[in-house]
């Protein structure tokens, strides 16, 4: 979830590098357990994706501050690596929201579009219409840019009235944008403003600051050399999400998955695993059930083993620390039971939880990301 820290812009008139400061708050863990959890992914025919994924916004939310118009209005947004679209709202979803609205008159360079914006849900709708305005990002400003000003968003549930945030930045790949869309990431790249087509997550811990470095990488955030993992199809001809092949996941050295597949995930702020992979592991680690099929505690003064996560035959190793949450005394197993169906399917997704663990470089020109340990 969010910190509630004010959030400004850092940027450096010398170089194209430059770091947008992340927010983040826990919600209690009486809001999380209570709060409804969907992910659904479903393709057309032509493997195009007829919905994309924002999840589990109820446990954790890193946010950043984006500008759209002339003059700026600002909004904090998650910087979604599971999504590719820019979406703001123009409506509060209700009278005690204090969201940041989207007004179009107040900006000399909103161009009108007005073709419906839809993303299903589980739950529910996101939608609203396109727009074309400014669209700035740090000190990126990128001239009419399409994105979706949204009026429903009942899709996300309490996750949004509850959460910080106004609205989405997808940061995934081109062909999970709906509607084919330019993604806020290629625009950045087509702008050719940047040193480096890459962008960085530093994901603090216990309250503290994080930040996403775009143009490179914070040399601050990590020790050692990146490990550098390619970028494979997300469904057969098609890039979307930032997935990776995964050679194992282990406990104890017991392997607990057949799935060779994992995405990379701002979005998310768990680790997820297939339902069937999830009874081994909460069994391996001691979890107990809070929730049936939803949410575990583990012991916070008990010991419990390492979860090691292998990809490119470099193994990511996740302490107990780094996969359970403290909230009042209680420690939630950070980890839920997800099926992805197929093609995108069966997969892990390695949300905030491995990002906090480890400082992640995605890299556009290459095709890749680059895995470092975290400072």
């Amino acid at each position: 979830m969010k910190f509630a820290l004010a959030l400004c812009l850092l940027s450096c008139a010398a170089a194209a590098v430059h770091t947008v400061p992340l927010v983040h708050k826990p919600l209690d863990l009486t809001k999380r357990t209570t709060m409804e959890r969907s992910l659904k992914i479903t393709y057309d025919e032509f493997g195009t994706p007829a919905s994309i994924v924002i999840n589990d916004y109820q446990d954790a939310e890193y946010y950043g501050q984006i500008s759209v118009g002339t003059p700026k209005q600002n909004f904090e947004v998650i910087y979604d690596t599971g999504s590719s679209n820019l979406w703001v709202p123009d409506k509060k979803p209700n009278i005690i929201s204090r969201k940041s609205i989207y007004k179009h008159g107040k900006s000399s360079s909103y161009v009108p579009n007005g073709t419906t914006f839809n993303i299903q849900y589980g739950s529910g709708p996101v939608s609203g219409f396109y727009s074309q305005d400014t669209f700035t990002m740090g000190p990126y400003a990128v001239p009419s840019y399409t994105f979706a000003e949204v009026n429903v968003t009942k899709g996300l549930g309490p996750a949004y009235s509850l959460g910080k945030f106004d609205g989405i930045c997808g940061m995934g790949w081109d062909d999970i944008s709906v509607d084919g869309v330019e993604t806020p990431v290629r625009a950045l790249v087509n702008a050719k403003d940047l040193d480096a087509n890459q962008f960085a997550f530093k994901l603090g811990k216990n309250g503290s600051a994080g930040s996403l470095t775009l143009g490179g990488v914070d040399k601050t955030a990590y020790t050692g050399d990146f490990d550098v993992h390619a970028v494979i199809d997300s469904v057969p001809g098609k890039v979307g999400y930032w997935a990776v092949a995964m050679d194992d996941l282990t406990i104890g050295g017991t392997s607990m998955t057949t799935t060779k597949k994992a995405i990379i995930d701002s979005g998310t702020s768990l680790l997820a695993a297939p339902v069937a992979d999830m009874k081994k592991i909460v069994a391996a680690v001691g979890a107990k059930v809070l929730i049936p099929g939803k949410e575990w505690t583990i012991d916070c003064d008990g010991t419990a083993p390492d979860i090691d996560i292998v990809i490119g035959g470099k193994t990511y190793t996740l302490t107990k620390e780094d996969y359970s949450i403290n909230s009042g005394g209680t420690c939630l197993f950070a980890m839920t039971g997800l099926d992805v169906p197929a093609p995108a399917g069966p997969l892990y997704i390695l949300g905030d939880v491995f990002m906090r663990a480890y400082y992640v470089k995605f890299d556009v020109d290459t095709r890749s990301v680059g895995i470092a340990k975290a400072v």
